[in-house]
This record gives C-alpha cells, structure tokens and sequence, in this order.
C-alpha cells in the first residue's frame, strides 16, 4: 500500500493504460465507530465498477475479468484496520495499486484510459512534504516528512555510515572534543559525499529542507558543499541514530516558523495582486484561471471543499443528489495549478473567508 508520491510515481500513475483503467475513491475513518461502515462502502463501490464494466461493449470478457482480478487483489491488500482519510484503489489490465492518503476524498468510481490522481496529488501538496537530514561524524541519515509525520528514507543513497577507527578520535567524541572529529579529513569527505547525494536528491525532488546535528557537524556540512545552503538549521545531535518521533519533535518549532512565513508571504501576495488587478477569489473564479493556465500562486484553506455542477465556462451550486456533480473540485484546481508551475499554499481555515476560501495571484 503506498502512500508518498514523487515526481516519478506521479509520472507512472500518469501514463496511458490499456482500457478500461479503474480508479475508485472513497473517505475511510481511522477510528471507530465510523470506520466500521467503511467495508460496506468500498464493497459497493467494487460493486459499482462491476457494473459499468458489465455495461460497457467496448471492454472484453477477458479484458474485463483481467481488470477485476486486480481490482478484488486492491480490496484485500487495503489495510482498512489501519486507515487514513482517504483510500484510492487503481486496476488495469495487469497491474493494480492501492493508496491510503491523509485527505478525505469523494466516493466514486472512474472508468477510462487514465488513472485517476487529482486527489493523489492534492493530498500531497496539503502535507507540506519536506526533507530531514540528520549529520553526525558516523553516519547520516535523510528522514522523509510530511506533516507531523517522519519516516527514514533509505532508497536516495542514504543513510552513509562509517567506522571511527581511530581511537583516540573514539575518545574524544565521549568526552565530547565534538570540534576535533569535524576536523578531522576523513569526516570532511564523508561530509562532501553526502552533500553530492542531497544535491542530486534536491534536484530530482525539490522540498524544504531542515538539518539536524551538533553546531559543529552542521558547520562542516555548510562548508562542504551547497546542497544545505538555505536550509532551516536545528541544533540537535543524536538524530541520525535516534528515532523518527525524535526528529519529527525536533524540526516542529522551525516548521511552525516556516508555515507562518510561507502565510504571511502568501497573504501579502494576495493584497499586491489584488492592487494589480492579477488576483482571483471564489472557487468559480479560481477553477477558470487555473484551466487556462494563468495561477501564480494558489492559496487554498486546508480543509476547504465544496461540491459544484460544472456548466459552460462556469461552476454552480449542486443540488443534493445531482448526479453530474462535482465533489473534489478543490482537488482539480490544486492539481491544475501545479501541473502549470504554480506555487500552492495550504493555509489554516478561515484564513481566506473574506475570499470564498480559496484565492490566486495570477501571472498576467
């Protein structure tokens, strides 16, 4: 079960399959007694897929039974006992996948020829993702962060470990000579090789980046390289053997800092465009620049949404029951934006009530 994406799944999810591509969405509740309907609701909903591709001449009998083997093989790999907000399964012929996200998502089902990742994508935007590289003279350890939550990443070259074999190098870390190891020539390599494995990592995934480590070791990673220049420096050690709940504490005072930052220049971006006339407020307004291309910056509140009737250009209000309606209309934006190089900013609610909860500085 997956739930962390990167510009190479994202790219994988992306590409043409083979028709029919099934993608089926729902909320799931992490605790009771909430959760305990969540079975039912995604039964119905395989039951929904079933149906279409029962009623559609163009799929097979063979390509049909394909898609539904891996879609029941989503079913059972789907961890409901563990879940999280969001639950998104994928079936095409030979291949499924299943995705568990922290945003809850509208029920439904999608046939085409296309997986289904607005709603992938807008949860990940939502939480922050950001990098943690914890440095000391032994090892280095890159943690990988979204939200509150912190795991090890060991698949970008990391951690790097290595032996302080001599011993008086030993000793003088217990008796905490700290500046003397970061001295040492050994350790100032180990500390370049590292920096060239952030460097390329930062390329390939750009996020912000936090450093922990004693003042000593994140001064040496300073000098020996640039991949750390401009990253939120924590003065912690221990971290790169410690644990992930240790290092998501450590770096939450700087992500504080910086989410008030990242508001506060978001807000005032706002008020420049609005006195420049490249502003747009209200999710009407907001879902047409960001179809033709023209957002900027898009500032959402974190848990706004609203369900729409899209019409001829415009969005409407949707009556209850409107089958043509839109549930995740937020989500497209948010997925828009981004695919046309725009910055997205997640504020807190009621931070743009004044706006309809969602406003953009344009680019022209």
């Amino acid at each position: 079960m997956y739930s962390s994406l990167n510009p190479e799944i994202l790219r994988e999810l992306r590409r043409p399959r083979s028709y029919p591509a099934v993608s089926l969405a729902m909320t799931t509740h992490r605790r009771p007694p909430d959760d305990a309907q969540d079975p039912v609701r995604l039964g119905n909903l395989v039951d929904d897929a079933v149906r279409q591709l029962d009623a559609d001449p163009g799929v097979t009998k063979e390509r049909r039974e394909d898609v539904l083997k891996h879609l029941r093989a989503a079913v059972q790999e789907a961890d409901l006992v563990h879940a999280k907000d969001g639950l998104v399964l994928f079936a095409a012929p030979g291949e499924h996948q299943v995705w568990a996200i922290d945003r809850e998502v509208p029920a439904r089902v999608v046939v085409a020829d296309t997986f289904l990742t607005r709603n992938l994508v807008a949860a990940d935007a939502a939480a922050h993702p950001y990098w943690v590289l914890s440095v000391a003279a032994d090892r280095i350890t890159l943690w990988d962060g979204r939200g509150n939550r912190v795991v090890e990443d060991t698949g970008h070259g990391f951690p790097r470990s290595r032996s302080l074999e001599d011993d008086d190098v030993e000793r003088k870390e217990r008796v905490g000579d700290v500046p003397s190891t970061y001295r040492d020539e050994a350790t100032r390599q180990f500390f370049r090789e590292a920096d060239g494995i952030l460097a390329e990592l930062l390329r390939a995934e750009p996020r912000p980046l936090y450093v922990t480590g004693e003042p000593a070791a994140l001064s040496l990673l300073t000098e020996s390289g640039t991949a750390a220049h401009g990253s939120a420096q924590v003065p912690f050690g221990g971290l790169s053997h410690g644990r992930a709940d240790a290092v998501a504490r450590a770096v939450a005072p700087a992500r504080t800092a910086d989410a008030e930052r990242e508001t506060a220049e978001a807000l005032a971006d706002l008020d420049r465009a609005r006195g420049a006339n490249t502003y747009a407020a209200g999710v009407d307004e907001v879902w047409q620049e960001a179809a033709d291309g023209r957002i900027r910056r898009l500032v959402v509140e974190e848990n706004f949404r609203v369900t729409v009737r899209a019409g001829e250009g415009h969005l409407a209000p949707a009556a209850d029951g409107d089958l043509d309606a839109v549930h995740d209309i937020v989500d497209e934006i948010v997925e828009s934006a981004l695919e046309t190089g725009a910055q997205v900013v997640f504020v807190a609610d009621g931070t743009l009530a004044e706006a309809g909860h969602i406003a953009a500085a344009l680019r022209f």
